[in-house]
């Protein structure tokens, strides 16, 4: 199996330091708001990640993170608290919104189809973990303190900083990655453990050997957790690719500075951003959205699924409501594949051997293209041309619910269909429409799919076949 490493900018075998065992860390998400769109692809594509990683004979031990706590915006020593920013939106104590949108997230991801990790960590349970992996840095000369502000870590005492991003160090100005604080003895410093300022009233709030009302920093809860339940050393950390210049280039100072051991992580994989109609999703914009926005407009998650699959992780992907409307007659053109194979492997002929090798050849190609960086849009491709082969019923059958191990499309959940039968006119329409198809008389065609339409079905053409589906 290979995967691409952000560390080395590369395709690189992936080879554990344990075989067959994997450890597989997550940054997950910050439970202040509604889960959308885009945590969707970045959980999705880990659960893809997961699903190949298990199919290639791995066993693997995979932790995520729920960041429960308050800490600093963005990637920021100062600012606006994102747990505390929740609360005072929906009127609530920060700990009930945390609640309130870490089972919000784990309802999301289990409509996406995604499965669930082995150890899911609240940050909020872990604060000893942290206070102890600071307290092991301040033992071994790695901080500071900022009178009033917090602990800090100099990066100047770890001669590898920035390697995951390529950094400059001395090229760094004050301002460029971190609002610069004052006291902070180099631009790339950041808060391993923060203080209560005065007046603050910090609703988060935990004693540490430094400050009697003080909170963790953002980087320092990954390292904690990880380190915990996976050792020193992980195989594969996963985040979005916004987390490479600052809190994975951090994580990997605090950890190996504590350890002694390099490297932290052996493969970093990282996905990259969705957009909505070309742009950020934001709120301001009214373009923000949930798993559940997508199926009040009757759009399916496993139709979501189908369409976040058919983009490679490492590419920038834009949702449109034209490509997820096609993604949803894309889904429908599949499930009414699998109500027809199901009807017609019950009188499936025995395979030829022509046949057999066609679909070991076939099941090859899929899973190589899965073994190789997650190439997902290419299995797709495999699948349908799967199903478009000369296989019988049963083998197709077969190598769906084979391929779906990784998809994760729940396609064995699909029954066959009990649709009420078409009408008399549409059939006829549609047969007289193969007709002109047949020889090429695509106005005629496109004539009658227009009144196909007025009837109330749509007609997908699908090579030589024509697929009838109810209107929604």
């Amino acid at each position: 199996m290979k995967l691409y490493n952000t560390l080395t900018r590369k395709i690189q075998d992936f080879v554990p330091q344990n075989p067959p065992y994997v450890t597989l860390y997550a940054c997950g998400p910050t439970v202040y708001d509604y889960t959308h769109i885009g945590h969707a692809r970045k959980y999705t594509m880990d659960d893809i990640l997961v699903r190949t990683l298990r199919h290639a004979g791995f066993e693997v031990k995979f932790v995520r993170n729920i960041t429960d706590v308050g800490h600093l915006s963005s990637d920021s020593d100062t600012g606006e608290d994102k747990m505390e920013k929740g609360a005072k939106k929906y009127g609530t104590s920060v700990w009930d919104v945390a609640r309130k949108f870490e089972d919000y997230f784990h309802h999301s991801m289990d409509l996406m189809g995604n499965v669930r990790p082995n150890i899911t960590s609240r940050v909020t349970e872990h604060i000893q973990s942290q206070l102890d992996l600071v307290q092991k840095l301040e033992a071994k000369g790695f901080t500071y303190v900022i009178p009033g502000d917090g602990v800090y870590f100099d990066t100047s005492k770890f001669p590898r900083y920035g390697e995951l991003a390529k950094l400059n160090k001395e090229g760094i100005q004050e301002g460029a990655r971190v609002e610069m604080v004052a006291g902070k003895r180099n631009p790339t410093d950041f808060a391993l453990w923060k203080f209560e300022r005065e007046g603050e009233n910090r609703a988060m709030i935990w004693p540490s050997p430094w400050s009697a009302r003080s909170f963790p920093g953002w980087h320092i809860e990954c390292s904690a957790i990880g380190m915990e339940h996976l050792g020193e050393q992980i195989d594969i950390h996963t985040g979005g690719i916004d987390h490479i210049p600052v809190h994975h280039t951090n994580e990997i100072a605090q950890s190996e500075a504590a350890s002694g051991k390099h490297p932290f992580v052996r493969y970093w994989v990282h996905h990259n951003f969705l957009s909505v109609e070309g742009q950020k999703m934001s709120k301001s914009l009214n373009n923000f959205f949930t798993i559940e926005d997508l199926i009040k407009k009757d759009y399916e998650p496993m139709a979501f699924r189908l369409l976040l699959l058919s983009a490679h992780y490492r590419s920038e992907m834009n949702f449109t409501w034209k490509n997820m409307e096609g993604a949803q007659i894309t889904w429908e053109r599949l499930k009414d594949k699998i109500q027809v194979l199901l009807k017609e492997k019950e009188t499936s002929l025995e395979p030829t051997e022509e046949q057999r090798e066609l679909a070991e050849e076939l099941k090859k190609h899929f899973f190589a293209a899965v073994e190789n960086d997650l190439h997902t849009p290419e299995a797709l491709a495999v699948m349908w041309e799967m199903l478009s082969s000369s296989l019988t019923a049963q083998q197709k059958y077969h190598l769906l619910l084979n391929f779906d191990e990784i998809f994760g499309l729940s396609l064995a959940s699909i029954e066959p269909s009990e649709q009420e039968p078409v009408p008399g006119d549409v059939a006829d329409l549609v047969a007289e429409r193969k007709e002109a198809r047949e020889s090429k008389n695509w106005a005629l065609s496109d004539d009658l799919r227009s009144r196909i339409q007025d009837l109330g079905f749509d007609v997908i053409d699908d090579g030589d076949e024509q697929i009838l589906q109810k209107k929604r």
